[in-house]
C-alpha cells in the first residue's frame, strides 16, 4: 500500500515518472480475458488479483427471441440495434432450431442495423452482415442516440433492441421520445461465476485494505460484486473500503453503473479498452492515490461521498453540463459575477480593504449570495482571490490601492525557492473553507457552489515577478535556467493547490476551477514541458467525480493541453470561436465560455446577437456552460449582466 506522502512525490517532476504499478496490488473482475488482464498488470510491475465475476447465462425461455426473429423476417421490424456481440451470437443460437437462420440473416441484411461498438460490428461481419451505423466511442447510449439522430430517422418506426442483463431505461426512453416503438429482446443474462471463491477472496482483500486499485471492465461486474458482497453480509464493509481504493472504469457505461450504485469513479481512460485502462492506471496511480486519501477523509468527516447524487444541485443544468448530459437550458454563470460593477459590492468595499474582505467569510458569502440572486445564474463561485494562498507559503502580499497585488519579497534566485513553504495543512486558510461552508449554507439548495484556485504557473509567476508583468522575464528566466529549482517550486505549489481544492470540496464545494490567468505568455512546447505535468498532477489529486474547470487565457493553441481527465471542463476565452475551440478540445470534454466581456458594454441588440452566436456555435451539444471569456469588467452595467443571463436561458431553452 502507498501512503499520501510518497504518492504526492517530493520535488520530482511528474513528467519524469513512467507508467508504473510497482508496489501496488491491483484487483480486476475480468472474466473472459482474465489472463490478459493479469499479464497487463504484471507488465507495469503491479501484483494482479484477477477474479472472474460474471458468466453468460442464456435466457431459458427463447420464445421471445423466436418471435423477434419472425418479426424481422416479415418486415415488421426494420431497424435493429445490437448492443453486444455476444448478444447477437446468443440470438442466433436461440433461434436456430425454430427459424431458418439464413433467412433471418438475409432479412437483417436488408434492413438498418445499428451496432454500439466494434464487438457487435465484428459479430455481424462474421455472419456476413455489414452494419449500417456504427456508434462512435465511447459507445454509450448517448452516442447511440446521437448516431440515430444523425443517420436514421426513427419516428413512427418499430425498433428492435437486443438487450443484456438489466434494461437500459435511459436508452429506451430516448428512443421512445424520438417517436419509436421499441421491441426489446433479451437472450442472455449475467450471473455469478460457477466458482465464486476468487471473487470472494478479492472482496475480503478489499475490506482488509490489501488492494490499491480495482479495475472494472464491464458495468455488470459492479452489480455482481455488490450482489455477492450482499450475500456474504459484507456489502456495507465493501462500500466503505472502496472509498480508500482507486476505482478505475473502462468507459462511460460502466462509470454510470458505478455511480448509480453510489460507488466512486477515479479514472476512465481516453479509449474504452482494457489496455488503455491498465496503462492509464499505471500512468496516474501515484497522484490518484492522493485523491483517494482526500476522498476518504471527506467521507470520514461528513459520512457521505463529496458528490451527493441525491442533492438538489446534482441534477441541475450546471452539474449536468459538467457531466455532458442534456438539460432544459444551457447553464450560465459569470466569472467575477460579484465585483465592482455591483453597487452592493462597492458599498461593502467602502468599509473594508480587499484582502481583509477575502478573510471575512460572512461578508464573502453575503456578497456572492446577493450576486447570484440578482443575476439568476445557475452556479455560484465563492468570493475570494487567487493570491491569499501565497501568504502562508511565505510571501509578503499586499493589495496596493491603484497598483493591484504586490509581493514585497519576490523569488529571484534558485536559492529563494528554499524559503517557500509547502502547505501540508489548510489551517492557515480556514477562512476560505469557512467562506465555502457559509456560501453553501446560505445558497439555494439547487445552486451548486464552485471553489477555485490559481494555477501553479500563475501563482508561481506572482511569486517570482512580485506582481503583474508584460514579458514574465524573471519567471521564464528561472524556468529556463534552473530546471531543478523550477521543478521544486512547481511541485510545492501543485501539491499545495491540490490540498487547497480538496479542502474546499470537503467544506461543501461541488465543483472547482483552476485559473491560469498568465498561461497565455507560454508557447505550446513550454506549457507542455514546464506546466502541464503539474496541472495534471493537481487534477489527478482532486477528489474523484468532482468536476474540475481548467481555464487558461491568452493562447488558444493551449486548449488541447487543458483536457485533463474525463471529468475536466475546459474553459475557453474569447479569442477563438467556440465551435473551433470545442473541436480542438474534443467533444468528449465539456467546455465553458466564451463571450467577450466587452460585449456586456454593447447595446442590448448587439449583446443578444453575440450571445446567440456563442450558443449557435455550441450547436445544442450537451456539455456547454455559458460564461464570459474572462471576468466581468467594473464598467459593466448590472442590467446588461442580468439581461445576458436571461438571454442565455431564453435562447437555449429546449
Amino acid at each position: 500500500m502507498t501512503d499520501e506522502s510518497s504518492a504526492a512525490g517530493q520535488g520530482t517532476p511528474p513528467s519524469a515518472k513512467g507508467p508504473s504499478l510497482k508496489g501496488l496490488h491491483i484487483a480486476a473482475l475480468e472474466s473472459r480475458r482474465a489472463s490478459d488482464m493479469e499479464r497487463l498488470i504484471a507488465k507495469y510491475g503491479g501484483t494482479p488479483h484477477v477474479s472472474p465475476s460474471m458468466r453468460e447465462v442464456a435466457v431459458s425461455e427463447q420464445r421471445e427471441a423466436i418471435d423477434f426473429a419472425y418479426r424481422v423476417i416479415t418486415g415488421e421490424i426494420n431497424i435493429v440495434i445490437f448492443l453486444t456481440g455476444v448478444g447477437f451470437e446468443h440470438l442466433l443460437r436461440a433461434i436456430e432450431r425454430s427459424v431458418d437462420k439464413q433467412r433471418f440473416l438475409n432479412a437483417l441484411s436488408d434492413i438498418t442495423t445499428v451496432v454500439r461498438g466494434p464487438k457487435p460490428a465484428a459479430a455481424l461481419r462474421c455472419a456476413g452482415i455489414t452494419a449500417t451505423v456504427k456508434v462512435p466511442e465511447p459507445n454509450t447510449w448517448r452516442e447511440l442516440l446521437a448516431a440515430l439522430d444523425a443517420h436514421v430517422p426513427i419516428t413512427n418506426q418499430k425498433v428492435g433492441l437486443q438487450e443484456y442483463g438489466k434494461s437500459n431505461s435511459s436508452l429506451i426512453a430516448g428512443l421512445e421520445a424520438r417517436g419509436a416503438e421499441v421491441i426489446p429482446v433479451r437472450v442472455y443474462n449475467w450471473d455469478l461465476p460457477t466458482n465464486i471463491a476468487p471473487l470472494e477472496a478479492n472482496i475480503r482483500s478489499l475490506i482488509a485494505g490489501q488492494i490499491d486499485a480495482l479495475l472494472f471492465t464491464s458495468a455488470h461486474q459492479a452489480a455482481n460484486l455488490l450482489r455477492l458482497s450482499g450475500e456474504l453480509g459484507l456489502e456495507q464493509e465493501l462500500r466503505a473500503a472502496l472509498r480508500h481504493v482507486i476505482v478505475a472504469s473502462i468507459g462511460p457505461t460502466t462509470s454510470e453503473m458505478l455511480r448509480q450504485n453510489d460507488l466512486p469513479v477515479d479514472l476512465e481512460p481516453e479509449h474504452p479498452k482494457m489496455g488503455h485502462l491498465v496503462l492509464e492506471t499505471a500512468q496516474r496511480a501515484q497522484s490518484l492515490l492522493v485523491g483517494r486519501s482526500a476522498r476518504a477523509r471527506i467521507v470520514e468527516h461528513s459520512g457521505c461521498l463529496p458528490l451527493d447524487i441525491h442533492a438538489a444541485w446534482y441534477d441541475g443544468p450546471f452539474m449536468r453540463a459538467c457531466r455532458r448530459e442534456a438539460s432544459s437550458v444551457t447553464p450560465v454563470w459569470l466569472m467575477r459575477q460579484a465585483g465592482r460593477y455591483m453597487a452592493e459590492y462597492r458599498a461593502v468595499r467602502e468599509k473594508i480593504g480587499f484582502l481583509d474582505l477575502c478573510k471575512d467569510s460572512a461578508l464573502c458569502a453575503e456578497v456572492m449570495v446577493t450576486a447570484v440572486k440578482k443575476l439568476g445564474v445557475d452556479a455560484a463561485i465563492i468570493f475570494s482571490d487567487l493570491l491569499p494562498i501565497l501568504e502562508p507559503m511565505g510571501m509578503d502580499l499586499e493589495f496596493a490601492k491603484g497598483d493591484g497585488p504586490v509581493i514585497h519579497n519576490p523569488l529571484r534566485e534558485a536559492k529563494d525557492v528554499d524559503r517557500v513553504l509547502e502547505l501540508e495543512s489548510m489551517e492557515t486558510l480556514d477562512f476560505v473553507m469557512e467562506t465555502v461552508r457559509l456560501t453553501r449554507q446560505e445558497m439555494a439548495a439547487e445552486i451548486p457552489v464552485i471553489g477555485f484556485s490559481g494555477a501553479p504557473f500563475t501563482l508561481v509567476s506572482y511569486m517570482i515577478e512580485g506582481g503583474g508583468s508584460r514579458n514574465y522575464h524573471h519567471t521564464k528566466g528561472l524556468m529556463y535556467r534552473d530546471n531543478g529549482a523550477w521543478s521544486e517550486l512547481m511541485g510545492k505549489m501543485s501539491r499545495t493547490i491540490a490540498r487547497y481544492l480538496n479542502a474546499q470540496i470537503a467544506a461543501g464545494a461541488q465543483c472547482v476551477q483552476i485559473f491560469d490567468s498568465w498561461a497565455g505568455c507560454l508557447s505550446v512546447q513550454d506549457y507542455t514541458r514546464y506546466v502541464q505535468p503539474y496541472v495534471k498532477q493537481i487534477i489527478d489529486s482532486i477528489v474523484p467525480d468532482v468536476p474540475v474547470i481548467n481555464f487558461a487565457t491568452g493562447n488558444p493553441a493551449l486548449l488541447p493541453l487543458l483536457r485533463g481527465d474525463n471529468r475536466t471542463v475546459v474553459g475557453i476565452d474569447w479569442r477563438i470561436p467556440l465551435d473551433a475551440a470545442w473541436e480542438q478540445v474534443g467533444y468528449n470534454r465539456a467546455v465553458q465560455g466564451n463571450l467577450d466581456p466587452i460585449a456586456l458594454l454593447a447595446e442590448p441588440e448587439t449583446l443578444r446577437e453575440m450571445t446567440a452566436d456563442v450558443l449557435q456555435r455550441a450547436a445544442g451539444r450537451a456539455g456547454h456552460i455559458f460564461n464570459l471569456g474572462h471576468g466581468i469588467l467594473p464598467q459593466t452595467p448590472v442590467d446588461h449582466a442580468i439581461a445576458l443571463v436571461d438571454m442565455v436561458h431564453e435562447l437555449s431553452q429546449r
